[in-house]
């Protein structure tokens, strides 16, 4: 069963389909109402507000309700439907390596704080994380596993993040429109003092797909288990990712005019990216994933195909 905001394209095979709004809580109820009548076993709560623009959510506290209060509220209904005995006995949260913060040490594991600020995102996923863990006791028995990936790439992925790096506009307005139509490259932009050699780390989205699936068959019975999810390999530097993609990159005088010319762009539909999500394009994002090759085990070279650098390139 797939339950989201929007129906899936008619050639995605998804099973029954469900749409409900989780920013309401006529839908966080009815969610949790479905999940005690149709005897569900394992959830994947993949539902989350990450791009505003894409999603039409651009109201925070409704991006809050999305984010944050349904996956409370679906954790209660799996207690609630565990009271009697395990009937859920798999619940899979896809947290996020922004719930870290927006500049980390080298290699950070899963034993590091979560400092995610500014960007309501990143704050939402270190939220939500913290939520899990927090319920996991009350869960009769339920195991969980919260992945923290790094960012999604691949072909099959558009985003705002990805569209910044492409030099594609993200907005929805009619100049981004029309400058999309026309083909142009739009350059990246960034404060003087950025040198570029900022890490980011991407994690192909097949990778992931097939992560998932091998945790729906291989999973630790009332087991709690965090997991860094990321490409293998190295990561793949700020300057390199407008390399690669061919975008140039424009340097003003400071951060504050980036995020000032970042909320025009945004007023006027042209771009996507939220203003608060520039110091999460000027720190470092890598987290060490020895505990993801640790669990997955001799399954981790078919699983975990693709490096960061091989991700964001198919992501071109």
């Amino acid at each position: 069963m797939t339950v989201d905001l929007h129906p899936p394209l008619k050639d995605v095979a998804c099973g029954e389909f469900v749409q409900l709004d989780l920013s309401s809580r006529a839908g966080q109820e009815e969610l949790a109402r479905l999940l005690k009548s149709k005897n569900i076993e394992a959830v994947l709560h993949l539902a989350f507000v990450i791009d505003p623009v894409r999603t039409g959510i651009e109201d925070v506290p409704r991006m809050w309700q999305v984010n944050v209060a349904a996956t409370q509220r679906l954790l209660e209904a799996v207690a609630d439907a565990n009271s009697n005995g395990t009937a859920v006995r798999l619940f899979v949260f896809p947290s996020s390596v922004s719930a870290y913060g927006p500049d980390l040490p080298a290699q950070v594991t899963e034993d590091a704080e979560l400092l995610a600020h500014t960007l309501p995102y990143a704050m939402h996923k270190r939220e939500a994380d913290e939520i899990c863990q927090k319920m996991y006791p009350s869960l009769g028995g339920c195991a969980l596993y919260v992945y923290r990936p790094s960012i999604f790439a691949g072909k099959t992925m558009d985003n705002f993040i990805l569209r910044a790096i492409r030099g594609k506009p993200s907005g929805r307005g009619w100049l981004a429109r029309t400058l999309e139509r026309a083909g142009w490259k739009l350059p990246m932009v960034m404060p003087a003092s950025a040198s570029g050699e900022n890490l980011f780390q991407y994690v192909h989205v097949d990778d992931v797909a097939r992560v998932l699936q091998w945790t729906l068959e291989h999973f630790q019975a009332g087991h709690l288990k965090i997991i860094n999810l990321a490409g293998r390999g190295e990561g793949v530097t700020f300057a390199e990712c407008a390399r690669l993609a061919g975008t140039p990159v424009v340097h003003l005088p400071s951060e504050k005019w980036v995020v000032a010319l970042l909320r025009i762009l945004w007023a006027i539909g042209l771009s996507g990216m939220p203003p608060q999500s520039i110091p999460y394009f000027l720190g470092s994002y890598t987290m060490d994933t020895t505990r993801l090759r640790e669990e997955i085990g001799a399954d981790y070279e078919s699983i975990g195909r693709f490096t960061s650098r091989e991700a964001l390139l198919d992501s071109f």
